[in-house]
């Protein structure tokens, strides 16, 4: 594939899945990166994923940064600081298929949870739990939606305090990302064109301002049903192809 059709590739799903993350807090993040690992060796597309939802998130953040709620945030931060402390010792990285099928996975297991367990951010220790959890994921699937998902869908935030707080806390969650397989990237395990970067984060600007006034025009309930069918057709999607590529 040409450099030419890779960066017109990128750049219009930079701009649509940046879109859709603005308007429903995930589901483009997903998009993004089953498109980044079709074309790109793991390390490298879990990198330039990590850039492109750094400044969609880190956008929207700053957009709603009145509506964060800070105390979930410090919770969240310490547990991803703890899981990422136990992949670097680990120097782990999973193969294409096996990305595919977490990240398709993630959806399902959310929706399995037993309902004894009774996720929500808003208790005590739950955000501490989330950030490893999803954190954990980041480093293996690229992403972590689904399940972050589970731990506010029971809050009584309204959706601007959701949104918010989900892309702070997935700010900070790519911002190791990219630190973790950065490290890994500049051992040779794949490459990332600065320029590509770069355009990444400006259409990924372009794409969440775009957003900001649909969000504005949709109500808490459709926001919370568009959500939760979006990203279960993506999982069943691509829970289909890793498994299609471990049977190959």
């Amino acid at each position: 594939m040409s450099t030419a059709v890779l960066a017109a590739i990128l750049a219009v799903s930079g701009l649509v899945t940046s879109f859709v993350s603005g308007i429903l807090g995930m589901a483009g993040g997903m998009i993004l990166m089953g498109i980044l690992l079709a074309l790109m060796p793991v390390p490298a597309a879990m990198m330039l994923h990590g850039v492109a939802q750094l400044a969609s998130n880190g956008w929207r953040a700053m957009l709603w940064h009145g509506e964060v709620v800070w105390r979930i945030f410090r919770g969240y931060a310490l547990g991803a600081l703890a899981a990422t402390a136990i992949f670097i010792v680990l120097q782990l990285v999973v193969s294409k298929p096996v990305a595919l099928v977490v990240m398709g996975l993630t959806p399902f297991a959310a929706l399995a949870l037993p309902e004894r367990l009774h996720l929500n951010v808003e208790r005590p220790f739950h955000p501490f739990a989330c950030g490893a959890i999803c954190s954990a994921l980041s480093l293996t699937a690229g992403v972590s939606g689904p399940i972050l998902d589970v731990f506010f869908v029971r809050s009584k935030m309204g959706r601007h305090a959701v949104v918010a707080t989900k892309a702070m806390t997935q700010s900070f969650s790519h911002i190791l990302k990219i630190t973790y397989f950065g490290g890994i990237v500049a051992t040779g395990r794949g490459t990332v064109d600065p320029w590509i970067g770069a355009m990444m984060v400006v259409l990924a600007f372009a794409g969440t301002s775009l957003s900001a006034p649909v969000l504005k025009r949709m109500d808490d309930k459709s926001f919370r049903q568009w959500t939760r069918w979006t990203v279960m057709a993506l999982g069943g999607f691509y829970l289909a192809s890793g498994v299609v590529l471990l049977l190959r």
